[in-house]
């Protein structure tokens, strides 16, 4: 009986862990999609309230029977949850990119496993990153901005866009670690549902700040419904649900981990799609990075034997 349960949580952890590459593989595809939309002069708060509020609507027709968590205390954390995991995250990461470089955001937004692991090492005893885990993870991000740096070496500090780069891999962190408390108490849809309820309302206000496109205009052009549909459905709606799912069955850190996966499909994909160059310094920032995270789970392996 032991061993058929054992058999179980293996197989459960490794589908964790290709839900993993996949989700991060589908979030890396979403910056390729987002920049066509940037370049059919749709705003970066449109573009999130409309894919996230798609990904509601859907989430809904599988999540409808419960409106309200247990108690007031549950409801904020799932507020935090949207403003952490979607409104401030998004808007802070797009509103950096007009004030600092592209390279600037894309590294610094990229330390958001790193300080995944600081938090949860000062939150929770239980899960304290090894030293394994965090020289696994200097070393993946040291390919993540070789990845970046792929088609340019142009760094300039520019205050207010890095800070808000910071600001949204702090968020992106904070995000995963009330997840987690979450977890424990509610099902995946109903967690994912109400994320998105309240990234939505949160970001309205920034929605209204600006010009909007006519919504027939956007129908009616067919990249732009394609690539909304792809950051409603696959992106949102599907993503975050696994992202919940993985959070719940390997931690907050091991799953942030993989977020280092994400420059490396976004290369890829931006070379299939738009024919964007990949230079040498970018294949050996991909080793660097699959090679940091194969060293982090070694070492943590080995450390914990001695131990």
């Amino acid at each position: 009986m032991l061993k058929i349960y054992n058999t179980k949580s293996q197989k459960a952890m490794i589908l964790a862990h290709l839900g993993a590459i996949i989700t991060v593989g589908i979030w890396g595809g979403s910056f390729v999609s987002t920049k066509v939309l940037l370049d059919n002069n749709m705003n970066p708060a449109e573009i999130y309230v409309y894919r996230f509020t798609l990904a509601y609507l859907l989430v809904l027709l599988m999540s409808h029977s419960r409106l309200w968590s247990n108690s007031l205390r549950d409801e904020m954390l799932f507020a935090l949850c949207g403003i952490t995991g979607g409104s401030i995250y998004f808007l802070a990461e797009n509103t950096a990119l007009e004030y600092t470089l592209t390279t600037n955001v894309s590294l610094l937004t990229s330390t958001s496993p790193l300080i995944t692991s600081l938090l949860v090492g000062l939150i929770y005893k239980s899960e304290k990153p090894s030293r394994g885990m965090l020289v696994g993870s200097l070393i993946a991000f040291m390919g993540v901005g070789c990845v970046i740096f792929n088609s340019s070496f142009n760094l300039q500090v520019r205050p207010l866009g890095d800070i808000l780069s910071i600001l949204a891999a702090f968020s992106w962190a904070v995000y995963s670690l009330v997840l987690r408390k979450l977890n424990v108490v509610y099902d995946l849809w109903f967690i994912t549902r109400k994320t998105f309820f309240y990234g939505v309302i949160t970001a309205i206000p920034f929605v209204l700040s600006e010009p909007l496109n006519n919504p027939v205009d956007l129908i009616n052009n067919r990249a732009v419904l394609g690539n909304l549909l792809f950051l409603g459905i696959g992106a949102s709606m599907i993503a975050y649900y696994f992202w919940a799912m993985i959070i719940k069955q390997v931690g907050a850190v091991k799953a942030n981990n993989y977020m280092y996966l994400q420059s490396i499909f976004t290369l890829i994909i931006s070379a299939i799609a738009i024919h964007e160059r990949i230079s040498l310094v970018g294949i050996f920032g991909c080793c660097l990075i699959l090679g940091g995270l194969w060293v982090g789970d070694r070492l943590s392996q080995t450390w914990r034997k001695k131990g």
